[in-house]
């Protein structure tokens, strides 16, 4: 007889039970307050981030003449700036969509690029845009640049101040 069919044969067999031990050194109570606190955490900073963004994008926006509240507003606020960016503000919707959000970020930052421009800024400073978003954030929040919409891409939007002022009467016809 070969050695296969003796070891076959045999009745020591290895997927017996009461060999295996299950040690547990985990608690599984501590695994699941873990997973708790790292998602409170993630929730926190997720929070305190936007708080950031929404803040100095609404300085932003009061340079450009848009009224500040939409900053807060989540998909608003990106329909808006790519408004005064030049870019249809239905980018801001598509970036939900995947593969989708990657053309939406490309018009993102043509937006940020034109926004740069109308805030006296170099065409290089859409990089800092690409890279380091909060960074040029807060730099175009809080420097002394006022908005010129002669420069960048038209804005898509109607300024706050262009809205307030009515059309120029005009004269009635001679008869």
């Amino acid at each position: 007889m070969g050695i296969l069919s003796t070891l076959a044969q045999s009745g020591y067999y290895y997927d017996d039970s009461s060999y295996y031990y299950t040690t547990s050194s985990v608690d599984s109570g501590a695994a699941a307050a873990a997973a708790v606190a790292l998602a409170l955490f993630t929730l926190i900073f997720a929070l305190a981030f936007y708080a950031f963004y929404a803040f100095f994008l609404m300085k932003i926006f009061k340079k450009a003449g848009v009224e500040q509240w939409i900053a807060w507003v989540p998909i608003y606020n990106s329909w808006k700036m790519l408004e005064i960016g030049g870019q249809q503000g239905f980018w801001a919707i598509l970036a939900i969509i995947p593969f989708v959000n990657i053309v939406s970020a490309v018009f993102m930052y043509i937006s940020m690029y034109h926004i740069g421009l109308k805030l006296q800024k170099e065409g290089v400073f859409v990089l800092l845009a690409i890279f380091l978003t909060p960074v040029w954030l807060v730099w175009l929040a809080v420097d002394k640049s006022k908005w010129d919409d002669s420069k960048g891409a038209p804005r898509l939007d109607t300024p706050k101040a262009a809205a307030a002022t009515p059309p120029a009467a005009t004269p009635p016809a001679a008869s």
